[in-house]
């Protein structure tokens, strides 16, 4: 009775003690690093970065310390639905479940080259569909619209790069139509979904009404994310995790996709 009480302790010990398993494939970073040259909203500050120490301390060591400054809405980045929806979640809110799941790349370069305002409809994922199969509900939906190509120039990332409310009227790059909102999240059940421009609403809008559509059910959005053509459209599954700000409108995202 004994060497079975031990055996099963044991037994309990070792799995405990094993690593768990990592899901196995490429990993693909979809994040653009932070730096002077980030692009951001013509009307937002800036990444800012200043050295407090560098060099040898007095105990023969190496240190460096910096401090940074960024707002919310910038570089790779992560909208939450208080964004645009009085009453939704912030940032430290949303479900980790709606941040890590499996992805699908809709790759819509093509219309968007076209037409630098396109806006990505329900017609594009049907298209998508009838070659892939239909997406599977609870998708991380990332749209590839090509402009990543022009990352950081903004002239060609944004449509101007000049800074200033002024500008704001300038901007021209694709983004997401409002009408395929009800689509994505009532037929397909999606997560969350990201693409390559500056925002899920295309440049040209004042009124924002995919920011709405999308928020007012609590579905976060991903923007400036990277690499999209380094990856398949299905086949892979999506981590995307923010800076954890408390009652934040979106903030700093880390975001890397695993290939199977």
């Amino acid at each position: 009775m004994r060497t079975l009480v031990l055996s099963v302790v044991w037994t309990f010990v070792t799995a405990c003690s094993s690593p768990a398993p990592f899901p196995s494939g490429r990993l693909v970073d979809l994040t653009h690093a932070f730096d002077e040259q980030t692009v951001y909203w013509p009307t937002s500050p800036g990444f800012e970065i200043e050295t407090l120490s560098e060099g040898l301390t007095e105990r023969g060591y190496f240190y460096l310390s910096k401090r940074f400054s960024t707002a919310e809405h910038g570089g790779t980045h992560i909208d939450a639905p208080i964004h645009f929806f009085e009453g939704r979640n912030t940032v430290d809110e949303i479900d980790l479940a709606q941040l890590i799941g499996p992805g699908v790349v809709v790759d819509v370069s093509g219309p968007c080259d076209d037409d630098r305002d396109y806006r990505v409809g329900v017609e594009d994922f049907r298209a998508w569909e009838k070659e892939h199969g239909p997406m599977p509900h609870g998708t991380i939906v990332l749209l590839r619209t090509g402009f990543g190509q022009y990352w950081p120039d903004r002239a060609r990332y944004m449509g101007t790069a000049e800074r200033g409310a002024d500008a704001v009227g300038d901007l021209h790059f694709p983004g997401l139509h409002h009408e395929a909102v009800p689509w994505l999240r009532e037929e397909r059940g999606i997560r969350a979904i990201g693409l390559d421009t500056p925002s899920i609403d295309h440049g040209p809008s004042q009124d924002f009404p995919t920011h709405v559509a999308l928020f007012e059910h609590n579905v976060p959005v991903f923007e400036n994310v990277a690499n999209l053509d380094e990856l398949p459209a299905t086949g892979f599954s999506v981590i995307a995790l923010p800076m954890k700000i408390r009652g934040g409108s979106g903030g700093p995202l880390r975001i890397v996709a695993i290939v199977e």
